[in-house]
Parts: structure tokens; C-alpha cells; sequence
């Protein structure tokens, strides 16, 4: 049997990007009982990509009850619904053969890694405050995509001097609007720059001189997607919601390795369980970015393991 049900997580505080504010993660729970075992995954149905909570809802209660992970992959496309299912069918092996997913799937016991702590879009004044309470992380990710993007920036850098920093401007900003920040991302020590134009106008960046490394994020989804970044792009970001599942991430991983690309592994905004899978794709990453616990104001009952600046892998309690 396959049930979905929908879940909603308080965050910390509100959490703004160059498209919007919210101030709670709403989720969707799938559960698949067989054999007296239940496996489970959840995904975050994200309207950038046309999905919401009762579509990705209405595309799980179409399928088969008895759908295996090789059929779930020909049955869905990339996305939310299909993540949450494929998730919850390498849980459910992991149960049915008393064994740990990364053992099922092939790959090394994982271990801690140090994760990105995002600073949304806010004011220059509060994103220094919150990149100084931050100050001791050694990655910071900040939410940027205005056409006054300076400020904020260097704000951030006065707050957190010696912690590395990443910028994602989330479609906000043009090939020249990139061109101009450029020297000051390098004099501040920008580490790379996540998916500074609207995907549909990335061509923009063929032949761009890129000094500091350009990653794509809505540009990339699945394998199908590489053959359109070349030229464009350094890195590629990998979220289980947008490959849709475990399954096709670490293909994604692995073709992407294979053609020159670096690869950092991020997410939505959801629960532990939602970055339980990804912690095994993010084995080896460049970049991490798998703070999205971090900024909710509750979670799972046995959530994610997190210290001053890492995301630990999960216990059985939680997945796999």
C-alpha cells in the first residue's frame, strides 16, 4: 500500500528569496507498507517547476501498489512525487534485507560532512547580524537576486570574516549584472555562484568569463540536462527533488563526474528525512548544502545529527 499525506514544518524565522518569503515548509509524507515493513521519503513539491502539494499528491495515488524502483523511474518523471516514492522503496529494501541503503546501493559507509547554512534575503543590516551569529560556520550561503546585491554582500563578509561564502541568486540576475560583480564576488572571496540567470535565458553564459564558478541549479534536473549546460556551467547542483529520487541522483553524480563537472548536493526546504538520502549523494561533494533542518523551528522525531558546521549520516530510526 502506498499512502501520502501532507505535513507542514514552522520555520525558525522567515525565510525570503529573490521569488518570495515563507515562514513554514510544507511537505509530503509517502509511506509504502509490504510485508509488515514501511518505508518512507518525502519531497517538497515546488511551484518554480509547476508542482503543487495536490498534484505531486494525484501523481502518487496513480500508481501501482506493487511499483518497484525500475518501474517508478519509466511511470514518473523527474520530480517531487517521484522522489518521495523512490525514496521510500530504497527504505523499504534497506528494512526487508536488514541492511543499509548505501550498502544496497553499492557505496562506501558515509560519514559527517560540512554542510552550507543559508542567510535569506534581507536587508544589508540583518544579514550582517545573521551572518555574525553565524560567524563560526565554516560555509555560509546567501540568498541573493536584487539589482542592489552589493550591500548585502559585503554586509555578509564584515559579519562573517573568515567563513567561506556562497551566493545563490536564484534566476535574479543578467550575464551583465554578473559580469559587474565579479571582481568584488572575487575580492570577497565569493566561492562560487549558483544559477545567476533564469534558465530559459542561459545561454548568456557561453563564452562569459567566469572568475568566480557558476553552478546550475534550476538549469540541471536529471542526466537529460547535461547536454545543455556545456559551456554555461562548472558545477552542477544535485537535489533529489529535482532528479526525482536517490536512483537517479547518484547516476546523475556519476555522469556528471565523468563529464568534467563539479558537483555540489543541496536542497529544499523539509525535514531530516528529506536529507537522510542526500547525505549518501553528498559523499564527496565539492559543496554541501543540506541545512534545511537547520531552519525549521521543528522536525522529525528522530531528525538529522548537526554540530557547529556538519550534517552527520542518518540513524536507522530515521531512513535507510
Amino acid at each position: 500500500m502506498i499512502s501520502v499525506t501532507a505535513d507542514v514544518f514552522r520555520l525558525a524565522e522567515v525565510f525570503t528569496i529573490s521569488r518570495g518569503s515563507r515562514t513554514e515548509a510544507k511537505v509530503l509524507t509517502v509511506r509504502i507498507e509490504r510485508g509488515g515493513l514501511t518505508g518512507w521519503g518525502e519531497c517538497v513539491p515546488y511551484a518554480r517547476y509547476g508542482e503543487s502539494l495536490e498534484t505531486v499528491t494525484a501523481q502518487i495515488e496513480g500508481l501501482p501498489a506493487a511499483i518497484t524502483r525500475a518501474g517508478l523511474q519509466e511511470a514518473l518523471p523527474p520530480g517531487a512525487a517521484r522522489n518521495a516514492v523512490d525514496c521510500a522503496l530504497w527504505d523499504l529494501e534497506a528494512k526487508a534485507a536488514g541492511k543499509r541503503v548505501w550498502e544496497l546501493a553499492g557505496l562506501a559507509a558515509p560519514g559527517p560532512l560540512t554542510t552550507a547554512y543559508t542567510l535569506s534575503l534581507d536587508t544589508p543590516e540583518r544579514m550582517q547580524a545573521a551572518a555574525a551569529r553565524n560567524a563560526a560556520r565554516p560555509l555560509l550561503k546567501i540568498k541573493l537576486g536584487t539589482p542592489d546585491d552589493m550591500p548585502r554582500l559585503e554586509a555578509v563578509r564584515a559579519g562573517a570574516p573568515a567563513s567561506t561564502i556562497i551566493v545563490d541568486a536564484n534566476e535574479g540576475w543578467s550575464a551583465e549584472v554578473y559580469a559587474d560583480l565579479a571582481p568584488h564576488l572575487v575580492r570577497l572571496g565569493v566561492a562560487l555562484v549558483e544559477q545567476p540567470l533564469p534558465a530559459a535565458a542561459d545561454e548568456a553564459l557561453i563564452g562569459l568569463t567566469r572568475p568566480v564558478p557558476v553552478c546550475a541549479d534550476e538549469s540541471c534536473h536529471d542526466r537529460a540536462s547535461l547536454a545543455h549546460l556545456k559551456g554555461k556551467y562548472d558545477m552542477i547542483n544535485i537535489k533529489l527533488d529535482k532528479t526525482g529520487g536517490l536512483t537517479e541522483a547518484l547516476e546523475l553524480r556519476n555522469l556528471a563526474r565523468a563529464e568534467g563537472y563539479r558537483v555540489m548536493v543541496g536542497c529544499m526546504v523539509g525535514s531530516s528525512l528529506a536529507m537522510a538520502p542526500a547525505v549518501l549523494v553528498a559523499q564527496g561533494a565539492e559543496v554541501v548544502d543540506l541545512d534545511g533542518p537547520l531552519l525549521l523551528a521543528e522536525d522529525r522525531d528522530t531528525p538529522l545529527c548537526y554540530d557547529a558546521g556538519r550534517v552527520f549520516p542518518p540513524e536507522p530510526g530515521l531512513w535507510g
